[in-house]
């Protein structure tokens, strides 16, 4: 697939001549609502059965080849090259499809009940995991239930492998001082494992994620220590074991939210580990992209000294953030989906633009009570550029928080990309 930024006074049956593409698979494939409305800059996914590029001048096939991730060899069979010496400017060259990495996807779903299944059956075929959140752990070693049965009968049907997911936070409540008397006993401990076993028998989950967070400093080796116990029991129980890390970009990193986060011991004692690389432009805090690739790779950069490459899945949000203007401190962010972005953006009719060093777009509009906004959200420059990361950095693959928001540019983007492992 090719990715096109609409231009000025451009129309969706120019770009599909232009690229011999067909207009209702761009409608289709991109979720446009209504295909005679096309922003300035807002981008779209091109679907393509074959790329075709035309040689210019200073050209060679190994230029070629690396600008489209090919090999030489494949450009050479693929046109039934006799002579490589023999390519002259103004030649159409077929490039191959290059081959797709393999890589396990997770995404997690506090949408649950019945409205989780149109979410996972959408979606599924694309899926290694699904992680219905959150068993929120008790004081005394209790789990609160959880409304997951239909998310986990349609993963079924769809075979992707149920994922428990417990944590110690709530929306309000921070759970430090929860996870603080969980960790520190060993008969809490006890309890807490019997109880997760029994849910995960009885739900037919076959892995746990642990997504414990705020955890005090002190508790960091206390942590550690459930961890080793944790997986030793889950192991021995035939269950696998992952943890959620808060995005660090260096050991000595401090805040609540990080200092407890050992990513040496989790890359060492878990199956695998998904780093939270999102939440940069959370809701309560300034406009600013959510998923910033800058800062992914600082915590990238981080994570891959201390944890090995194929035990990381790294995290990418599929949501959009609408901050009012001038941001105040307290003042809460509106969240919503791509889809809802653009057709923001269409309503008020203002051209989207891209921030190059955050690899995110973003566009400002003024609503009818006269007040300024900024939205930040995801495209398909954006999510490719992500894609292209996880391939760089090598890594086991990618966590999306969360379904519910619909976006289907990724998910195409995703399968152009990709193999999804199944279990």
């Amino acid at each position: 697939m090719l990715i096109h930024v609409v231009k000025k006074g451009e129309m969706l049956w120019q770009i599909a001549n232009y690229y011999n593409s067909d207009i209702g698979e761009i409608i289709k494939v991109n979720g446009l609502f209504n295909p005679n409305q096309l922003l300035v800059g807002q981008s779209l996914i091109i679907p393509s059965e074959s790329i075709l590029y035309t040689v210019k001048i200073g050209d060679t096939l190994w230029k070629i080849a690396e600008k489209y991730g090919v090999s030489m060899q494949a450009i050479i069979d693929e046109n039934k090259i006799i002579n490589t010496n023999l390519i002259y400017p103004g030649v159409v060259l077929i490039i191959p499809q290059k081959q797709r990495p393999s890589i396990e996807v997770n995404a997690y779903t506090y949408m649950l009940g019945e409205t989780a299944v149109p979410l996972v059956e959408e979606v599924g075929d694309l899926l290694t995991y699904l992680s219905p959140f959150a068993y929120v752990i008790q004081e005394d070693g209790g789990l609160r239930t959880l409304n997951d049965v239909p998310a986990i009968e349609t993963a079924n049907s769809k075979n992707v492998t149920p994922m428990m997911s417990i944590t110690n936070f709530t929306i309000t409540s921070k759970g430090e001082n929860l996870a603080h008397v969980v960790l520190n006993s060993p008969q809490l401990i006890e309890t807490l494992h019997t109880n997760i076993i029994n849910v995960m028998r009885e739900k037919g989950y076959e892995g746990l994620n642990i997504d414990f967070e705020n955890v005090l400093p002190e508790d960091r080796e206390s942590y550690n220590e459930f961890l080793l116990d944790t997986v030793d029991r889950m192991h021995r129980e035939g269950f696998f074991v992952s943890t959620a890390l808060a995005p660090k970009a260096s050991k000595e990193q401090r805040g609540l939210l990080y200092e407890a986060h050992d990513y040496e011991a989790h890359g060492r004692i878990a199956d695998f580990v998904i780093l939270m690389t999102y939440e940069w432009g959370w809701r309560g805090g300034p406009p600013q992209a959510v998923s910033p690739i800058n800062e992914m790779k600082k915590v990238l950069d981080y994570a891959i000294t201390e944890i090995p490459r194929d035990k990381i899945l790294m995290g990418f949000q599929i949501y959009a953030r609408d901050w009012m203007l001038p941001h105040v401190r307290g003042q809460i962010a509106e969240t919503f989906s791509m889809q809802e972005a653009i057709a923001r953006a269409v309503k008020y009719g203002v051209a989207i633009r891209y921030d190059e060093v955050s690899q995110s777009p973003f566009f400002h509009y003024t609503d009818e009570q006269g007040r300024a906004h900024e939205v930040w959200f995801e495209d398909a420059r954006s999510a490719q550029a992500k894609f292209d990361l996880a391939k760089e950095y090598n890594l086991r693959g990618i966590s999306y928080w969360t379904l519910g928001y619909p976006f289907p540019q990724n998910w195409a983007l995703l399968e152009d990309n990709f193999t999804t492992i199944k279990r």
